[in-house]
């Protein structure tokens, strides 16, 4: 204006040129906006999901699509007759002693992916591992007695996979395993960390089988032995004395599913 206030011309170029240049810069930080925007999306769509599969590693499906309905709501279920499996790696300890932990790890990670596998095949659940100790839980859904002989034929397979599996530090390892069908209580707890849990007399009498097994062998209940019906060969043993429970008159199973099943 004031260099050439009578120019209508330029001063008409001119503002059609800062008009276009306004478009211009505009259009690009809409573009550049809507592709961050996109980006975003993507990435909170890529976490969400991960999540999700995670949540699903850690608990059954069912019970994580009902944490992710109503995350608010208590999961707190009653069962009459679940079977609980837990075993123990016999002579790891002092085997490992001396490993990196690498190798430790390595050797842990190699094997509960076997038994991982063995848990998904018998339709049961892993609960959890303890150190080298390994609970799972068979009949949350379903008939308890179909349960029964899928974590009794879990166990022989388990055995049969410790046996096959590599000397650790030249040492080869064995099972302890202990079996056992009752009454639990199953539920999530916690917040940050959420942790799907089973409680109750078949988890403390399966981890007192387990603690009075003997290496190599699969000590059950007369209750499990019931449950399976005559879907295995089991060995008698004398009664046994159990902290908090009594005398239990209890069995070995020592043989594969029958013709029966």
């Amino acid at each position: 204006g004031p260099v050439l206030p009578n120019d209508l011309a330029f001063r008409k170029s001119l503002a059609a040129q800062v008009m276009v240049n306004v478009l211009i810069i505009s259009s690009v930080l809409i573009v550049y906006a809507l592709t961050a925007l996109h980006r975003a999306e993507a990435a909170l769509a890529a976490e969400h999901e991960r999540a999700e599969t995670l949540l699903e590693t850690i608990m059954p499906r069912a019970i994580a699509d009902r944490l992710k309905s109503a995350p608010e709501e208590r999961i707190a279920d009653s069962h009459e007759a679940v079977t609980v499996l837990f075993a123990d790696l016999v002579g790891f300890t002092p085997a490992a002693r001396n490993l990196t932990p690498n190798e430790v790890v390595g050797y842990l990670d190699g094997l509960f992916r076997a038994f991982d596998r063995l848990v998904e095949k018998a339709g049961a659940e892993k609960i959890k591992t303890i150190g080298d100790a390994y609970m799972v839980v068979g009949g949350l859904e379903g008939p308890p007695d179909l349960a029964a002989r899928a974590i009794g034929q879990l166990a022989l397979d388990m055995m049969q996979t410790i046996h096959e599996c590599e000397p650790l530090n030249d040492v080869r390892l064995n099972l302890r395993i202990g079996l056992h069908t009752g009454p639990a209580i199953a539920g999530v707890i916690g917040k940050r960390r959420y942790s799907y849990d089973v409680w109750g007399d078949a988890v403390n009498v399966a981890s007192r089988m387990e603690s009075h097994s003997i290496p190599g062998r699969i000590q059950v209940t007369e209750a499990f032995r019931d449950m399976a019906g005559a879907a295995f060969q089991f060995e008698d043993r004398e009664p046994i004395e159990v902290k908090g429970v009594g005398a239990m008159k209890t069995a070995f199973l020592i043989g594969g599913l029958s013709s029966q099943q």
